[in-house]
């Protein structure tokens, strides 16, 4: 294999690493129980996901037929059931060693941090939108299935009744019918989507109350609602499958899916930060990510670019308090522009005045040039267009992974 081989430099980005968290859970048991070392264990994952191989399967197929994998497994041939094993237990840690690769090229002095762009992206949760339901249609089905039921266990009565009188009382089964077994098992799954989206609209409906629209409230000193505190809109969606995962509009339409969010440095187009939301508005994502930057490089960036989607006043009064020269977009432009906000919004003002400069208009032109490359490389080379895991904690914790795979690639890129 070439010296300056992906693997090649995997490995060696690998054995600089702090790995004690990955050995930790073993310790004590005796090599019985780690067949594997860890380390090698997680060449193979990162390599894997670099190269776009993340099934399990394949990466076990691979080790035998792809010279590469099998100088990092250094012909070590686990299955793919203790590969699967291996990234389900250690996910949390794979994820962390985002942080340790960015402050890895910081000293390599590849990673300069000045400029950042800000975007997100939808990317397809580990589940279908055919398999979630709306709160209104979950009470049709709750009412129709409970008929049903209703109407079962009557029949079952003057089944039980007759063959009573035919058999006499001795003959009896404790198992419900298969068909009232299923329904009641979709009846107790649309019972907890219903009571978790009364939950979501609970805590939104809180938030709203100590935050009220527009400033109105009502007579008695709260917001208004159109409709029952903490009850759902009839359209508001739950998943089945992956109930932490939200319907969301992307390119390809409405997917269930989460917004995966990163920082991209200027210079490098290293990843510097991620984030990963239920919610498909971007607004809220921008200090949080440039905070996450901050806690992980140690250096507050000079400007930061990003588009329309996270405009605010409040975000550009944190940008003005943190010294940050922002530039970020109001909405489109030609005949769509949007016209000077009011004077309610001084900094929007400002940012509109700043962005209608030549300077301005050739500095937020670099922000496509800077981060939208990253989330085509992610999906076009390393083919990450669907999430392997389900549930927010797992879902965030391989967005982390999927990010450093492709920092290792830039950075073996950058480098080599």
């Amino acid at each position: 294999m070439p010296e300056g081989h992906l693997a090649n430099f995997i490995s060696d980005v690998v054995d600089d690493l702090d790995l004690n968290n990955f050995y930790d859970p073993y310790k004590g048991d005796g090599r019985r129980n780690r067949p594997f070392d860890p380390r090698m264990m997680v060449k193979i994952i990162l390599y894997g996901y670099a190269g776009g191989v993340r099934s399990s399967r394949k990466i076990a197929r691979k080790l035998h037929e792809d010279v590469a994998f099998r100088v990092l497994a250094s012909e070590n041939f686990p299955a793919h059931r203790t590969i699967s094993d291996f990234r389900q237990t250690h996910l949390r840690e794979l994820g962390k060693l985002f942080v340790k690769v960015v402050r890895l090229a910081q000293e390599m002095e590849v990673l300069k941090v000045g400029t950042l762009a800000v975007d997100g992206s939808k990317v397809k949760a580990n589940a279908s939108k055919h398999k979630a339901m709306s709160y209104g249609r979950m009470k049709q089905e709750e009412r129709r299935l409970r008929q049903q039921i209703r109407k079962i266990l009557e029949e079952a009565e003057a089944i039980d009744a007759y063959e009573d009188e035919l058999y006499g009382k001795d003959n009896t089964g404790d198992e419900l019918p298969e068909n009232l077994r299923r329904r009641e098992d979709r009846l107790a799954a649309i019972a907890a989507a219903k009571k978790r989206l009364e939950e979501r609209q609970a805590e939104e409906d809180k938030e709203k109350e100590r935050k009220p629209r527009d400033g109105k409230k009502s007579a008695k000193g709260g917001p208004n609602y159109k409709r029952t505190f903490g009850t759902p809109n009839d359209k508001a969606q739950d998943n089945f499958t992956d109930p932490d995962s939200r319907i969301m509009k992307g390119s390809e339409g409405y997917v269930q899916a989460y917004n995966g969010q990163i920082a991209v440095d200027e210079g490098s187009q290293l990843i510097v930060a991620t984030g990963l939301t239920q919610r498909a508005g971007d607004n809220g994502q921008l200090i949080p990510i440039l905070e996450e930057a901050e806690k992980i490089t140690g250096q507050t960036p000079e400007q930061v670019l990003a588009d329309a989607g996270y405009k605010s006043e409040d975000n550009f009064k944190q940008l003005k308090r943190k010294q940050i020269d922002g530039y970020i977009s109001l909405g489109r432009e030609g005949k769509n522009a949007q016209g000077i906000p009011s004077r309610e919004y001084p900094e929007s003002r400002k940012m509109f005045r700043k962005l209608r400069s030549p300077a301005g208009k050739e500095r937020y032109k670099r922000r496509k040039a800077i981060v939208e490359p990253v989330f085509g490389w992610m999906k076009e080379i390393l083919g990450f267009r669907r999430f392997s895991f389900r549930g927010l904690e797992k879902v965030r914790a391989e967005w982390d992974l999927v990010c450093l795979a492709m920092n290792l690639k830039r950075l073996h890129a950058l480098v080599v």
